[in-house]
């Protein structure tokens, strides 16, 4: 099938697929006029790398999990490890982002909002550290 069958059947863009098909993670087969010829087997793939994207796995764990897939002899716990390093990854991304809410939190909480110029909220961002502003130094 064409890129865009494949694209079609796979639920990703065609530029996707050319990058992953560029990076190596799947190698489809080319026509004698140089096209692409996607197998079902490919879009399987796709389909599988599609989702593991959608579940944040980088491209590196992409590639790791469909050569697991791919491997009929594989350990369980290799596909485990995988999936656990990913966990502790979205549970550090997270604790960032409560972090960031937090402190955004106290900044509007801290600012008037009225008419007055001063505002506690751009004092923090032009600040070159804790508690100094840009225009202390």
């Amino acid at each position: 099938m064409s890129i865009g069958e494949a694209a079609a059947a796979s639920g990703l863009p065609a530029k996707t697929i050319r990058y992953y098909e560029e990076i190596g993670l799947l190698a489809p087969k080319r026509g004698a006029n140089g096209y692409r010829a996607f197998s079902g087997a490919d879009v399987r793939r796709l389909a599988f790398i599609g989702r593991a994207r959608s579940l944040g796995f980088s491209i590196e764990d992409c590639r790791a999990l469909a050569s697991l897939y791919a491997d009929r002899r594989r350990a369980s716990a290799d596909v485990k490890r995988i999936a656990e390093s990913h966990i502790a990854r979205i549970g550090a991304r997270i604790a960032a982002l409560e972090m960031m809410r937090s402190s955004l939190q106290d900044l509007s909480r801290r600012c008037h909002g009225d008419d007055r110029p001063d505002c506690p909220i751009l004092e923090e961002l032009a600040s070159d550290g804790p508690g100094e502003s840009a225009r202390d130094a």
